[in-house]
């Protein structure tokens, strides 16, 4: 009766752990996603600003041969879109660059877990 009862213990100490690290990859997903989706929306600001700013230059191509100062404002704004476009662009760049591998921790965890079940039965 004493074997069963450990082994039904064990077994569901397993199951519970199995539980714990499926919800943390859930919330390692989940937060993952989001990550994903910010750059996404970020990187289409991106483009949308460089368009403008080719937009503008090509402007500042047909005004430049038109009257004297207004080529100065027009390269102004397209330098302005350009360089937000470049600073969003970074922006993306420097977040993928900094981001963890998917599922450090709950890989992380289960390594802790298969150290603990190897160690557990030794003395």
């Amino acid at each position: 009766m004493a074997i069963t009862d450990t082994v039904g213990r064990l077994a569901a100490t397993l199951l519970a752990m199995i539980q714990t690290r499926l919800a943390l990859a859930s919330v390692e997903m989940e937060e993952q996603s989001q990550r994903f989706l910010g750059y996404l929306l970020m990187s289409l600001l991106a483009l949308l600003l460089f368009g403008i700013a080719l937009g503008l230059a090509a402007l500042c191509v047909v005004i430049l041969f038109w009257d004297s100062h207004r080529i100065a404002a027009v390269l102004g704004m397209a330098a302005l879109f350009a360089l937000a476009a470049l600073g969003v662009a970074m922006k993306v760049r420097a977040g993928f660059a900094a981001q963890e591998p998917l599922l450090a921790a709950t890989m992380g965890e289960l390594q802790k877990d298969i150290d603990f079940l190897k160690t557990a039965g030794r003395p």
